[in-house]
């Protein structure tokens, strides 16, 4: 299969700069739920509603950024701002992409500090979890119904989907086995890859194309340029820290060992999470037994990537171990400097390999391979959904176990009426009255906040 040469609209950003913009910062607003509601928000703004990406060419990106380490829902948002508006676009993209979280779990992180608990800020978020729920659901269904275009696909999507949610099996070996399946599928189905025609229901061609090619090419000495920029960037924060303030304080140790995790974060933030709260508790003492589980709960409440709890993480460590600084200063300090160091690296990911990839869309085997791979994000995003559904649908839940079975059941008797009401008025809301995701979540949270404030009453 061989692309057409790039788009004319292409060669400079294919919508201004400042329009696009405004519109990541109103995706960041929305990018509560982990991966699976942040991929939702994307899908419906970027495909659905403002058609400026088309869905096959949304779901290639998808597929790439999550075969990468770190939080695969701000690097395709960086991907996508990349092709959109170039090295401006993806930073713009990337930037807001998180800023929202990181100010909101900045302030949390003061709160929790200063007053030792969190229930009245936690209330402001008692409607956004269930809200997400629905917006989730409804990702789930539009990708499925535009991405699964072959039975084997939905077959995939079926079984990377069981693999997670019932056995437990290890993200990075799901991805792999369907980029083999995708792969093998393809040498005998031709036509894996090959959009399928479009409805008529399915509105203007989108900005984007599936079958256009960026206009930005790829080569040593760009690459060569990016690794310098990227990798001075990255390090000089820590080794100013070091000449500052001396190799042994905290600023350092957690600049080198959040940069080491930022490496190692493949398949989203829980499969880090627990390596990093034995390390935060046992080994460096920034953290007191059960305050990680706290600072997930932030985090998950919070706009942006569930791996922005190591904010909270270095905040509480530099609070209590602040050197000869103030205490407030040094947490600020580390907090910000702890964010640097676990998202460089993901801008120097999508900087330095977009333009390869892009290059390979044609390449059958590869497009075939990230074909397999698109499908088990379908199961992938359906089980994040459903785990954040049974979290926030149910107080307690168990772990049933028998042989490679290891399956995560919400014990019925728990069930949270509350969210559960909120949950009926987001599916309400998103699919019968056809409200805009920021409309929902901003109805939704509302209602949290009068429930909370007359629970606490």
């Amino acid at each position: 299969m061989t692309h057409p040469g790039p788009l004319p609209d292409q060669r400079r950003d294919v919508v201004p700069l400042r329009e696009a913009a405004k519109a990541w910062f109103l995706i960041s607003l929305q990018t509560f739920g982990g991966p699976a509601g942040q991929i939702a928000v994307m899908q419906r703004t970027l495909v659905d509603e403002r058609r400026w990406i088309g869905q096959r060419r949304f779901l290639f990106a998808l597929s790439y950024c999550t075969l990468l380490p770190g939080p695969e829902a701000q690097q395709l948002a960086t991907y996508v701002g990349w092709l959109l508006n170039g090295i401006r676009g993806a930073l713009v993209a990337g930037i807001l992409f998180i800023l929202p979280g990181v100010v909101a779990l900045l302030a949390l992180s003061s709160i929790y500090v200063a007053a030792g608990d969190t229930t009245v800020v936690e209330s402001l978020f008692l409607g956004l979890a269930p809200a997400v729920i629905a917006i989730v659901a409804q990702a789930v269904i539009r990708v499925a119904v535009k991405g699964l275009t072959h039975p084997s696909l939905v077959v995939l999507a079926v079984a990377a989907f069981v693999a997670l949610a019932l056995f437990s099996v290890p993200f990075p070996a799901v991805v792999a086995a369907a980029a083999l399946v995708g792969w093998l599928v393809g040498r005998r189905v031709p036509s894996l890859t090959t959009p399928s025609a479009p409805r008529a229901d399915d509105g203007p061609q989108p900005l984007i194309s599936d079958d256009a090619l960026h206009a930005e090419r790829p080569s040593g000495a760009r690459a060569a340029r990016i690794l310098a920029v990227g990798l001075l960037l990255w390090a000089a924060p820590v080794a100013l820290a070091a000449v500052l303030f001396g190799r042994s304080s905290v600023f350092v140790d957690q600049g080198l060992f959040f940069s080491g995790t930022a490496l190692v974060t493949f398949g989203g933030a829980y499969a880090v999470l627990a390596f990093v709260a034995q390390q935060a508790v046992g080994v460096y003492g920034w953290l007191a037994p059960g305050e990680m589980v706290r600072g997930l709960a932030l985090a998950e409440t919070t706009p942006g990537p569930l791996v922005m709890v190591v904010q909270f993480v270095a905040f509480l460590g530099a609070y209590r171990d602040p050197g000869s600084l103030d205490p407030w200063v040094a947490a600020v300090l580390a907090s910000l400097l702890v964010t640097w160091v676990t998202f460089v690296p993901c801008f120097l990911f999508i900087l330095l390999g977009a333009p390869y990839v892009e290059r390979l869309r044609g390449n059958h085997a590869l497009a075939s391979a990230l074909t397999g791979i698109t499908a088990a994000v379908v199961g992938v995003i359906a089980s994040l959904g459903v785990y954040f559904a049974v979290h926030t649908l149910f107080a307690d839940t168990l772990t049933v176990t028998s042989g490679p079975l290891d399956l995560e059941v919400p014990v019925l008797s728990s069930l949270q009426w509350t969210p559960l009401a909120i949950t009926a008025l987001g599916c309400a809301l998103i699919f019968w009255r056809r409200w805009s995701v920021l409309a929902t979540l901003g109805v939704c949270a509302a209602t949290g906040v009068v429930v909370g404030l007359l629970q606490a009453a």
